[in-house]
């Protein structure tokens, strides 16, 4: 059994979306950070970085309980456990950890950062505002000419790639109200996905909500 804490953001989905799609079972705990339950004690001891998602494998490696947070690695991590949704070795490997690694290091942290000065700042600051939007979009413009070349990110094959990325992207249209019109390729992938039963019933769970 996994112990997944997450909350429902596009980094909370990411880890749903990925249980859900290898079909694992798993406990969901909502860490409802608009209360600051992320920095309870209890959950510092899980994740010192005090962020979302977060898994407790109780069946880790050789039956040994295993903790894993950023949502990278436990997206990676729920991969090689199951030995699907990412190639065991090889370019292709390389390719779709390239694009896990894409997101955490740019589509993840910079649409967060435009949600913030978007809807939470106390104050608007338009400078920060347009920096982050001429990101979001610089981003979109990747995804939409990878996307143009093949289905998926890293090729032919659906993998943690694509779950890793697309939360990001549709939150971003959601949530800001972003419009993704001028991306063809990015809308066609993001609605693709959508449509995968896991996903929709990953993007469909509630806080309190029981995994199927």
């Amino acid at each position: 059994m996994i112990d997944a804490y997450v909350w429902t953001t596009p980094n909370g989905f990411k880890a749903l979306i990925a249980l859900e799609e290898l079909g694992l079972p798993y406990r969901a705990h909502w860490v409802d950070i608009s209360k600051g339950e992320q920095l309870e004690p209890a959950y510092l001891a899980i994740n010192p970085n005090h962020k979302i998602p977060a898994i407790v494998d109780h069946d880790g490696p050789g039956g040994t309980p295993v903790t894993v947070f950023e949502s990278g690695a436990v997206l990676t991590y729920l991969a090689e456990k199951t030995g699907r949704f990412l190639a065991k070795d090889g370019a292709d490997r390389y390719a779709q950890l390239a694009w896990v690694f894409f997101n955490i290091g740019n589509t993840g942290p910079m649409l967060g950062q435009l949600g913030f000065f978007a809807k939470f700042a106390p104050e608007k600051i338009p400078l920060a505002i347009d920096r982050y939007t001429k990101e979001a979009e610089r981003l979109f413009g990747v995804l939409d000419r990878q996307l143009a070349q093949a289905p998926y990110l890293a090729g032919a094959a659906y993998s943690i790639a694509d779950m890793i990325n697309v939360t990001w992207p549709r939150g971003a249209r959601d949530f800001l109200g972003l419009d993704l019109s001028a991306y063809p390729n990015l809308t066609r992938w993001i609605a693709e996905i959508e449509a995968r039963p896991a996903v929709a019933r990953a993007l469909a769970m509630k806080p309190d909500a029981k995994p199927a």
